[in-house]
């Protein structure tokens, strides 16, 4: 296997596996926005997805981020790894969604943890599914519980604990984690905020048994009963902050208003890090080459690694998560790259690694570096440039 330190250029004989253009559509692809990768799942396909995630029984950790979660990311290391590394990352913020057009990869809509939970709690009960709500004010996870075995009464009984505030490093935490491990649930819905809630399931959640591990923020309030959602027309046109602000003035103001006044500018910054394709360029270019070798597989990359790259020779990206051995990827010769391919590299090292492989980043070019300095993921991945 190559090391960060000493890797062999290999050679790309004449067997190297070409893609030909247009031979695969991909679907939707993901896309990074302030380093962070959000995978392009409306509600019901995240539902499918915890469907697929618990009949396989393996941990997973889901993210509903919205602009919060980034500005806190860009101080907190510590979550912004717990983000980086999590299984789903999903839009959940109207200004992410239009963040998303703006970097040429619209996300196909909000995906808002207040709005996925009832409907996984819908799937749970025809499924049977076992949920654990964690979290919240003393007596809401029980409110909240009551409240949904009286609207699914065929769902298993809901499993519930509210442990005492505090800070993350003073909890109780092989308490909590023996009271979820004897309920045995299916989902945990964790309500400790952000970023709380998310430091909290990166900690523990590979070594809890749980398929599925959310957090899931005010939403335990929400089916309580505590707290009102806005009306649909302000959720359906991003003005559901304002109803929550009015709600919450003292708690949200300096919150928004710190968020937005870093979010835009942030964005613009880090936009300025891309090279993109203009017009009839993005239909242009070598797709990538593929060839075996002793350590798994050499992929070479033409001069672009963005969404039209992608889209283009999505198949051969395919088989290598098909084949086996590691990767090792060599974009000494790209030149464009968009928020797509940041977050593609992104999205197929962790697809890598959930079968024991690794990808390895060969002498990433100018605008490579220049796009993972700028969006901080340098540390995130192996990087070489050979003997």
């Amino acid at each position: 296997m190559p090391t960060a330190t000493s890797v062999m250029q290999p050679a790309l004989p004449s067997h190297a596996q070409v893609v030909p253009d247009g031979v695969a559509e991909s679907g939707p692809l993901p896309v990074a926005l302030l380093g962070i990768p959000f995978d392009p799942l409306t509600i019901a396909d995240t539902v499918d997805r915890v469907e697929t995630m618990i009949a396989a029984r393996r941990p997973h950790f889901v993210v509903t981020a919205n602009v919060d979660f980034l500005i806190q990311a860009r101080r907190d290391a510590d979550l912004r790894q717990a983000l980086y590394l999590a299984d789903y990352v999903l839009c959940d913020g109207t200004p992410v969604l239009w963040a998303s057009r703006w970097f040429g990869n619209s996300l196909p809509g909000r995906t808002a943890g207040s709005d996925l939970v009832p409907e996984l709690i819908r799937r749970a009960a025809e499924k049977n599914w076992k949920i654990f709500l964690l979290g919240g004010a003393d007596g809401v996870a029980e409110e909240a519980a009551r409240r949904v075995a009286e609207l699914h009464p065929s769902l298993p009984p809901i499993a519930f604990y509210s442990p005492p505030f505090r800070p993350l490093h003073e909890m109780n935490h092989p308490d909590i984690a023996e009271r979820i491990q004897t309920a045995k649930p299916d989902i945990l819905l964790v309500s400790f905020g952000c970023p709380k809630q998310e430091k909290w399931i990166a900690l523990h959640y590979r070594t809890l048994g749980v398929p599925v591990c959310m957090g899931v923020g005010a939403t335990i309030d929400f089916l309580a009963g505590r707290v009102r959602r806005a009306p649909a027309w302000m959720r359906r046109t991003g003005t559901e902050w304002m109803f929550r602000l009015i709600q919450e003035p003292r708690r949200l103001y300096r919150r928004y208003c710190d968020d937005f006044i870093h979010f835009f500018p942030a964005l613009w910054f880090s936009r300025r890090h891309y090279r993109p394709r203009r017009g009839d360029s993005a239909r242009a270019g070598l797709p990538p080459q593929s060839t075996p070798t002793a350590y798994g597989l050499h992929i070479q990359v033409g001069e672009a690694l963005d969404r039209p790259a992608l889209r283009q020779a999505f198949r051969i990206w395919e088989r290598t998560i098909e084949s086996k051995g590691h990767c090792l990827v060599d974009l000494s010769r790209v030149v464009h790259l968009d928020s797509t391919g940041l977050a593609f590299l992104a999205t197929w090292q962790k697809r890598l690694a959930a079968h024991r492989r690794n990808l390895v980043l060969y002498r990433p070019s100018g605008a490579v570096r220049s796009a993972l300095e700028a969006q901080d993921l340098t540390r995130h991945f192996v990087i070489t440039e050979g003997p």
